[in-house]
């Protein structure tokens, strides 16, 4: 029965996210009138973590700072810089925490690879203690 009502939890939390529409925080007088420059802009936002946040991008959150950062890369956009040079911008200034998805260098290995290593241990835990019930 509690497996039941645990698979039934489940399905309705996969559904919505499906069906919830996730809300941007843009406000309009932050929209580019050009749409493809606009577009543009909304790409690099939604990379961007949200330093408030932190779990969000700038593209979904309302905090000042998440603004100011939208501002900026749109800004940027109609200067004509590249994705690339914004994104290095903000790596500069911020550090490599500011990507949702950090890049792979040296020292963000343990961003990437830790949770491959916690799989690899949580196996070897499983297996060891299988071992010691048989």
């Amino acid at each position: 029965m509690m497996k039941k009502y645990f698979f039934s939890l489940i399905v309705i939390i996969i559904l919505s996210q499906f069906f919830l529409l996730t809300p941007h925080a843009v406000e309009p007088d932050e929209v580019l009138e050009n749409s493809k420059l606009e577009l543009r802009a909304r790409n690099i936002s939604k990379n961007v973590r949200c330093l408030v946040c932190q779990n969000q991008s700038i593209d979904d959150s309302s905090a000042d700072l998440a603004k100011d950062l939208r501002v900026l890369i749109r800004s940027k956009v109609k200067n004509g810089e590249s994705d690339q040079e914004i994104y290095q911008f903000l790596i500069d200034r911020y550090g490599d925490f500011v990507l949702l998805k950090p890049l792979l260098k040296f020292n963000t290995l343990i961003l990437w690879f830790m949770p491959f290593i916690f799989l690899i241990i949580g196996i070897f835990i499983i297996y060891q203690h299988h071992k010691k019930s048989n």
